[in-house]
């Protein structure tokens, strides 16, 4: 049975140990362009000893951002500063992947310590964009539906942003189909009340995210892995996107060349009761990874060494993302081979505290 640091093959990428830092936002961008703080903030992680580093959320489009705040891809210049951070990830031995998004209508919102809600357009915000013109709560935008033009620009960002990534060096992608942001918009019947072929049935609402997997995979090597994360249920049944309908999704998304289903939750509406614990979202991996016959990861609450060993040791999943625990200790890598009793190549320049 695999272990937490035993390597995964996923194509030609073999990542040194099943522990992935997952996308965190991070909100200290200017245009899009990463900076000084993204080297250090992903290079650190890499220098603790992560297998995969994954980008925050990284806008296609300017309206795609979460906030005005939010790493871009969706223009030429933003390659360079990228390049730099890839170059080093790798010189530590890490891979550093990118996760692809458009925030649809909960785009232009407050980055968490400059204020709460929506941004004004006119003060640096802008109309927020949706399957349908159904806003997230009562005190947010109402979205501008998309046409189909509209949605044929957007799979067609996907696809540049691809290229601009493998200009960078990046070796991993991940498309962001989660937390209620675009993708996810057009996967749930209620986000998406869309009457033509982009709404409705199950095979029109999982269109959009096709269309930008086939867009991505035109240009993305085959030798590279394309992750998706998935909120595998909107927590709300029978209403919502459910666990049955990821389970459908995700058995035709290999074929795709789909790689691995990044396992998240809800984020689609607001006062959702979640039954948030300790791995509570591991379970959604265990069972699309059996049902569905897909390599997946964990993510949620996964805070210690143990946790996350047992995780992939039972085949609940084959690798494990995640988030707040990197973000209190960057080296938990390190420190979690000590705790497991397994033999890992730390820093030259750190080895001499190593034990």
């Amino acid at each position: 049975m695999a272990h937490l640091f035993e390597p995964l093959k996923l194509r030609d990428v073999t990542l040194k140990n099943r522990i992935a830092v997952s996308p965190m936002c991070e909100y200290s961008s200017q245009d899009g362009f990463a900076n000084d703080w993204h080297m250090v903030h992903l290079g650190s992680r890499a220098v603790g000893g992560a297998g995969l580093i994954l980008t925050e959320a990284t806008a296609v489009e300017p309206e795609g951002r979460i906030s005005p705040d939010d790493l871009g891809i969706w223009k030429d210049d933003h390659v360079e500063k990228l390049a730099q951070i890839a170059a080093f990830v790798k010189s530590q031995g890490s891979i550093l992947g990118m996760q692809f998004a458009h925030a649809g209508r909960k785009a232009s919102t407050y980055s968490p310590w400059k204020g709460t809600g929506y941004i004004p357009e006119g003060q640096g915000g802008w109309t927020p964009l949706g399957p349908s013109p159904i806003p997230f709560d009562d005190k947010a935008p109402t979205p501008k539906e998309l046409s189909e033009k509209d949605i044929v620009r957007i799979v067609e960002n996907f696809r540049k942003a691809a290229v601009r990534a493998l200009k960078a060096g990046l070796e991993v992608l991940e498309i962001h189909g989660a937390h209620g942001y675009l993708i996810h918009e057009f996967l749930s019947p209620i986000s998406n009340r869309r009457g033509d072929g982009y709404g409705g049935p199950f095979e029109n609402r999982t269109r959009f995210l096709k269309e930008v997997i086939g867009s991505i995979r035109q240009v993305w090597p085959e030798s590279k892995p394309l992750l998706v994360r998935l909120s595998v249920t909107d927590w709300v049944e029978p209403e919502g996107w459910t666990p049955d309908q990821s389970m459908e999704l995700a058995k035709g998304l290999t074929k795709l060349g789909v790689d691995l289903i990044d396992c998240s939750s809800g984020g689609l509406i607001p006062g959702v009761k979640i039954p948030v614990g300790p791995g509570y979202q591991t379970p959604l991996a265990e069972q699309l990874k059996k049902e569905a016959g897909i390599a997946t990861g964990a993510v949620g609450f996964i805070t210690s060494s143990a946790q996350a060993d047992h995780i992939v040791r039972s085949g609940q999943a084959d690798m494990v993302f995640i988030a707040r625990e990197l973000l209190r200790d960057p080296y938990f890598p390190l420190h979690a081979a000590r705790e497991l009793g397994k033999d890992i190549t730390w820093p030259a320049q750190y080895e001499r505290a190593k034990k």
